[in-house]
């Protein structure tokens, strides 16, 4: 299969593989002839398109034409524009649509006192300040030794915040930081502190609100004479705590998973984002939880998915987070539609819309049954939407303090990084996954070469996503690439 057209009313397709000028394909039953090369990934007219036409990708407007298009040529960035603005309408139009029905599944994780299921059972450290980022590196090197028997990891998570902060940005970073201190695949967590410092410990522990002491300590640098060797202590007193927990069988019903994208591709809508959408229909049918964020690239997407707000109430939740962020930009003298990134474009998504409607895939096609303010916490189980921008590690971050247990990165260029959440990279296409087979855990570049269907590579999916849970390492784990990026908008001090 070279071309695939993703909906009966489009009129474009999809180059699966490089198509050179001169070659003559056939898809559902249209016959094209490229009238120049077309890159795998980039878009063909299947049609003649008039200057001002729409055009038309995943049953929807995607995008105008700046000028007449003839059929056989290249669809990208020389020749339409956007057709987003500041302002749009939003209708309740309530769709529902059957989920799978699999069978009951479990993976082997961890039970928290309170009653969570986890993961992983770390240690990590959380600095509340920037200033200590380095006394927290140095004593995840100094303490390796207590990484044994169930303890799964020792890790410290720098920023550059929690001091010369006022107001929201302030109150960002104390709520994202209290939000990972509480995260179920941390058994053991070391918050770390200056003492001069604007996000002040008294403040930091009101935000926390109630803990357990054994598992969450405290240490302000300043307060003591050798602050290595205080933490070397009270990490030891941790790992005590946090190693009495051990793997048992739990349901996949517990389980909270991310989802995201980035460094996206135009196979990003046809392979991997519908695959970790069809994942997502599955485990939600378990019983379980995901978590979809991203809100500039739902622009011009939003109806897709706000048709599946579960009522009113999740519908205009919806609304509010959309034009919020609309706003925001705005307020920053910026346009919605600055979107997508020279990758993308490189990769063969053309406009914002086209973004978006390739990255709202990974929503599959479940019942939104909340939307979630920045860093707030899955409550309820099904689909959530959670507020947050495109950034990759920002958004990652977020997901990770909303309480996803795993994060699945879906991607066509690629990317090292990783959240605090075990993070797993999922290729578009079978060449990234070749190359960069230390980045790169799942391949959904099977689904463009006609070897599986979007639904069978769900459900490989699914088994891999279990076994992750299980204890299996994804690559950024190997690698120990864990970060964290917060959320700012206001002056620095």
């Amino acid at each position: 299969m070279r071309l695939i057209h993703i909906h009966p009313s489009d009129n474009v397709a999809v180059a699966l593989q490089p198509i050179a000028k001169g070659e003559t394909l056939t898809v559902d039953g249209i016959t094209v002839t490229a009238s120049e090369d077309i890159t795998r990934g980039h878009k063909i007219a299947l049609t003649d398109i008039a200057e001002g036409g729409e055009i038309i990708k995943y049953g929807n407007c995607i995008a105008i034409a700046k000028a007449p298009i003839t059929k056989g040529s290249w669809v990208h960035t020389h020749n339409v524009r956007t057709g987003l603005s500041e302002n749009a309408d939003y209708y309740y139009d309530h769709k529902v649509y059957d989920l799978p029905d699999p069978a009951p599944r479990t993976f082997m994780g961890y039970r928290r006192k309170d009653g969570r299921a986890a993961i992983r059972n770390e240690l990590w450290i959380i600095p509340i300040v920037g200033c200590v980022n380095g006394i927290a590196k140095q004593l995840v090197e100094q303490n390796q030794h207590l990484v044994k028997g169930s303890i799964d990891g020792l890790y410290s998570f720098g920023h550059p915040f929690g001091c010369s902060q006022l107001g929201d940005d302030l109150a960002q970073t104390k709520k994202l930081l209290t939000a990972l201190v509480r995260h179920p695949n941390a058994g053991g967590v070391l918050c770390l502190g200056l003492g001069c410092e604007n996000l002040v410990l008294d403040m930091f522990k009101e935000a926390l609100g109630e803990y357990d002491p054994d598992r969450v300590k405290f240490l302000i640098c300043q307060e003591v004479e050798d602050e290595l060797e205080a933490g070397s202590e009270l990490l030891a007193q941790l790992a005590e705590y946090a190693g009495q927990f051990h793997r048992e069988e739990l349901p996949a019903s517990e389980l909270v998973i991310g989802m995201k994208c980035g460094g996206s591709d135009g196979l990003s809508g046809i392979t991997a984002n519908p695959t970790v959408g069809r994942f997502s229909d599955r485990l939600i049918a378990l019983g379980g939880s995901t978590v979809l964020t991203e809100v500039p690239e739902m622009f011009g997407a939003e109806n897709i998915l706000f048709s599946r707000c579960e009522n009113t109430e999740v519908f205009n939740k919806a609304v509010d987070m959309v034009n919020d962020f609309k706003q925001y930009f705005v307020s920053h003298g910026q346009v919605v539609y600055e979107n997508p990134s020279p990758g993308n474009k490189a990769g063969g998504i053309t406009t914002l819309e086209d973004k978006s409607c390739g990255c709202v895939q990974k929503g599959g096609s479940a019942q939104i049954v909340d939307v979630l303010r920045y860093a707030e916490p899955v409550t309820k189980k099904g689909l959530n939407v959670l507020s947050g921008p495109g950034n990759d590690l920002v958004s990652a971050t977020d997901l990770t303090a909303a309480g996803a247990h795993m994060i699945l990165f879906t991607t066509g260029r690629g990317t090292p990084f990783g959240a605090p959440a075990p993070t797993m990279k999922i290729s578009t296409n079978t060449p990234l996954f070749e190359k960069k087979g230390a980045w790169i855990d799942f391949n959904a570049g099977t689904v463009a070469e006609g070897k599986e269907t979007l639904d069978e590579a769900g459900d490989r999916l699914l088994d891999y996503v279990l076994k992750v849970a299980s204890g299996e390492q994804v690559n950024a784990e190997k690698h120990g690439i864990r970060e964290i990026s917060i959320f700012k908008d206001g002056v620095v001090l």
